[in-house]
């Protein structure tokens, strides 16, 4: 990764890319794959074209799904990206938390894990709370 992409800001985007792609990857596969045939057959006796039936039947049915991919996919670019920082940059949170580490200063490797936790919470419960007003419309 660090030979095709070198130390900087492209380096830590694609990491956090690659941790967070598969899992929305698979999640929304898994959505599709597992949409009610009745669904199908529907659109089929209303004749809808392909695109008509993935906007008004495919997507609706998946969109719970996919934000559950969502959901865990930025957890894991979220930790890719501080991973890639840990090892890879000049700066970022991962950079100051590896320097608190080597330096043993324990009031800055605790007020960066603290940091990373409440913003990690923050955005999950965000996440969540979505997640839960589409699984009430389904």
């Amino acid at each position: 990764m660090l030979l095709a992409f070198g130390l900087g800001m492209s380096a830590k985007v694609a990491f956090g890319a690659i941790h967070g792609f598969i899992p929305i990857a698979l999640f929304t596969l898994n959505a599709v794959r597992g949409i009610r045939p009745i669904l199908l057959k529907t659109g089929r006796v209303l004749k809808l074209n392909p695109a008509m039936m993935v906007r008004s039947i495919l997507f609706p049915a998946a969109v719970p799904e996919i934000f559950i991919g969502l959901r865990v996919g930025f957890s894991l670019t979220l930790i890719g990206t501080v991973l890639g920082e840990m090892f890879a940059a000049q700066h970022g949170l991962g950079y100051l938390l590896m320097n608190a580490i080597g330096l043993y200063n324990i009031d800055m490797i605790m007020s960066m894990t603290f940091l990373l936790v409440v913003f990690a919470s923050c955005v999950n419960g965000a996440l969540l709370a979505i997640d839960r007003r589409l699984h009430i419309r389904v």
